[in-house]
């Protein structure tokens, strides 16, 4: 354990080999004993090793007393601890360098959700002057212009959403909420309908109007938009592109359906990887690097949730999110 033969060892005391500032700790615990204050004792202490590096122990002691109730000898049972302080050490540095992060990650989430804020209240603005300009009557006759107003109202509500996700610091029931996934999922749709247009994409919810979800509202909103930007962006370019989505009640569960007749999957070679980060599995050039469905599986799973894909090449690409039912 300490590198010395029986023999070196015979020659030197334990304070000689006890690292200074563990010394008084093991000495008034030594003297304690002595005293008959105490019948024994375990510390943690450092030694040094032959080769001078440092030697954790768990140190047990006991004293043998004679028949004259006096002092004999010691027993000292000691184990070597090296091992699991060095983990300790390195798993306090982990947490201490995740802590960091966390706070670098929430100063920068309070960053980007100010900033955000601050461009949808100047686009809010620039509706209003519009609006003096050319009169509400024209204005509203102009089908992109009911877009605009639409869309800076849900980016106002994903801002509130985001501020949500930054505050998050572990999941409890007050974050949990009844949500009415049919209105979530026409929510998404309002928000890509102008990608569905531009390709010339049928999105249809037919989620049961009847059917809720226990869910945080920013995740909700993520997990939903997510698969749909997906259907559209990897769209058949040889065919009219479609998107369906459903849900049933499965126990406990609300499943929800997003069926479409895109690119598709080969599962038999990327199935294992598809929820991995930075895997990516179509050419795209608004490809984001493979997070997406990364971010969606994680937050479906702190929901309590799961997911199933059913995918074939070619042909098109069906998930199923499992989502813990409303009562």
């Amino acid at each position: 354990m300490w590198g010395y033969s029986k023999e070196e060892l015979y020659t030197k005391t334990f304070q000689d080999i006890t690292h200074k500032e563990d010394l008084n700790k093991d000495l008034g615990a030594m003297r304690a004993l002595l005293r008959g204050d105490i019948s024994n004792y375990t510390i943690e202490k450092r030694y040094f090793h032959k080769n001078g590096s440092i030697v954790w122990v768990r140190l047990s002691v006991s004293l043998v007393r004679d028949d004259k109730d006096e002092p004999e000898y010691f027993i000292s049972e000691i184990h070597d601890i090296s091992q699991q302080k060095s983990d300790q050490e390195e798993l306090k540095i982990l947490l201490d360098l995740s802590k960091e992060q966390n706070n670098r990650l929430s100063n920068f989430a309070d960053i980007v959700t100010h900033n955000l804020r601050t461009h949808t209240s100047n686009l809010d603005t620039l509706v209003g002057f519009i609006l003096a300009e050319e009169g509400t009557v024209n204005a509203c006759k102009s089908e992109n212009f009911e877009y605009l107003k639409k869309s800076i109202k849900n980016l106002n509500d994903t801002v509130s959403h985001l501020s949500e996700v930054a505050k998050i610091k572990s999941m409890n029931k007050e974050e949990i909420k009844s949500l009415n996934l049919h209105e979530y999922c026409n929510k998404a749709i309002y928000n890509v309908s102008g990608l569905a247009k531009n390709i010339k994409c049928k999105i249809e919810n037919n989620v049961d109007p009847q059917h809720s979800v226990l869910a945080i509202p920013a995740f909700l909103d993520s997990i939903i938009l997510n698969f749909l930007t997906n259907a559209l962006k990897y769209s058949a370019k040889d065919r009219v592109a479609e998107v369906f989505l459903c849900s049933e009640i499965n126990e406990d569960f609300i499943v929800i359906t997003f069926k479409d007749n895109g690119l598709g999957i080969d599962m038999k070679t990327h199935g294992d990887q598809l929820f991995k980060m930075y895997k990516t599995f179509h050419k795209h050039k608004d490809a984001r690097g493979g997070v997406g469905l990364f971010i969606t599986k994680n937050h479906i799973e702190s929901l309590g949730g799961k997911i199933d894909v059913k995918s074939e090449l070619g042909k098109g690409t069906e998930f199923s999110v499992s989502l813990k039912k409303a009562v």
